[in-house]
């Protein structure tokens, strides 16, 4: 049954507001856990039919509570229909506001509460007309703490006097409020609002109702401010394997600028065609390259740089590949190989007199990709052997590919990925690469398999190392 204003006991109706924090805290946290609920509040740009959704999202457990309101006695805190339909009037506009506001109204109506459907329609209509007037930044900056608005409030015009909308919307939220109050003491019989003789009861439920309206908005702000901060940290994580990418080639440049000048004078036409090769290695790093592209296409930017050194050093370099036919589809990163290769080559056969070998092998193992660049030169010393996951800590000394190597694919990959290195002093190193496996041809597999694979965590990660 309805209550009438008389029945209502102060000590009662303070009771109720309280419990009335913790019902908005409450639907609007369990709101907030689902997925599709986050999906449709956070749309940009949301068609009529999406809207509607949402409504019905937001309407469902709060119609409930109107009706538990109607039909359990003395416990009136379920019915936050006031606050949901501002909120709704807020958030979705006059219209859907409205439509709310009805659905709200509903099993007040059928308990002879007629008043409830109209009261409803002009909340909606004003609050949805506020939100027309101000940003959708007012609106979720909200802060349901009163005080600390109106002391921001003093604080920026004491400065710079000028028009604060969150300070209109307390107060136009805290006007309504006590206009409703009013109206319920008049028709007590056909509309049902909390109100009271006690000044002090009655101030306590108009500053009670911003703060209803106030906490959905600062739990579900929090759901937007996160999906922001994700968005940025994709971001900045792009730009940091930009970043990590631009730094190898032109350690890559320098080098093979380097080969190619002492050979001008002694041998002018492999110098010829080591400036061939190096155009075409070029013209591939001038393109905009993707952040993975299919193993067999890094193996062919690896054999032009190959078929360089192997013209700078003669038959003291040899070339070895183990390639598995069913790798070759794989995506990889971009400049994976090379830089590896060339470690070998400068660090590991140059100084030997000799020259050796460099062995490229590449296989599946327990459904991962298994790269691996060996060679027989002089090996690293104990001190500078490292074997450890990516995501471990590597010790430094193995030179600026090998740590870009490393770093990309820990920015990539995260503990899905190893990097090992084995040598032995005066017998070889090997660097063994192990990845999960991507497919390429699955459409822009290129931008969004590192997004896919790196994930919050280890984007935050690679951004906090930088």
């Amino acid at each position: 049954m309805s209550h009438t204003a008389g029945q209502i006991d102060p000590k009662l109706i303070l009771i109720t507001l309280l419990v009335e924090l913790g019902v908005a805290a409450a639907v609007s946290s369990s709101l907030a856990r689902s997925t599709r609920f986050k999906k449709l509040l956070l749309l940009a740009d949301r068609t009529p039919g999406q809207t509607l959704r949402l409504m019905a999202i937001i309407c469902v457990p709060l119609t409930l509570g109107v009706w538990v309101r109607v039909t359990v006695p003395n416990f009136l805190a379920a019915d936050i229909s006031f606050e949901a339909t501002i909120l709704l009037g807020l958030l979705l506009g006059p219209g859907y506001a409205m439509l709310g506001g009805a659905a709200l109204a509903f099993p007040a109506v059928m308990q002879h509460e007629y008043w409830a459907l109209p009261v409803n329609l002009l909340i909606a209509a004003i609050a949805g007309g506020f939100r027309r007037f101000t940003d959708d930044e007012d609106i979720w900056l909200f802060s349901p703490l009163i005080d600390l608005s109106i002391y921001r409030w003093f604080r920026r015009n004491v400065r710079r006097p000028h028009f604060d909308r969150q300070v209109l919307l307390l107060l136009l939220i805290t006007l309504m409020q006590f206009a409703t109050s009013m109206f319920g003491r008049f028709y007590p019989r056909h509309f049902f609002e909390l109100h009271s003789d006690s000044w002090f009861i009655e101030l306590a439920i108009c500053a009670c109702a911003p703060v209803v309206v106030g906490i959905p908005l600062k739990i579900w702000n929090a759901i937007r401010i996160e999906r922001q901060l994700e968005e940025q940290g994709r971001l900045l994580l792009e730009a940091r394997l930009d970043a990590l990418q631009r730094q190898i080639n032109p350690h890559f440049l320098f080098n093979t600028l380097n080969s190619i000048t002492s050979l001008v004078r002694s041998q002018p036409e492999l110098a010829r065609e080591m400036i061939v090769k190096l155009a075409n290695i070029l013209r591939v790093l001038l393109k905009d390259r993707e952040a993975f592209v299919p193993f067999s296409e890094e193996l062919a930017f690896t054999d032009d740089y190959l078929d360089i050194e192997v013209v700078r050093f003669g038959p003291k370099l040899r070339v070895v590949k183990e390639i598995a036919e069913d790798t070759l589809h794989i995506v990889v990163p971009s400049m994976l190989l090379q830089p590896l290769i060339e470690n070998s080559i400068k660090h590991g056969l140059e100084p030997r007199i000799s020259g050796g070998t460099v062995t490229l092998r590449s296989r599946i193992v327990e459904g991962r990709l298994e790269l691996e660049v060996e060679d027989d030169g002089v090996g690293m010393a104990p001190e500078r052997e490292t074997a450890a996951p990516v995501s471990g800590l590597i010790r430094p000394g193995t030179g600026i590919g090998m740590r870009n190597v490393r770093e990309r694919m820990e920015v990539l990959y995260g503990h899905e990925a190893e990097v090992t290195i084995e040598s032995r002093p005066g017998r070889g190193t090997k660097v063994v690469l192990l990845m999960p496996i991507l497919e390429s041809g699955a459409g822009p597999w290129a931008e969004l398999g590192a997004v896919a694979q790196v994930g919050w965590g280890a984007a935050m990660k690679a951004i906090s190392r930088g």
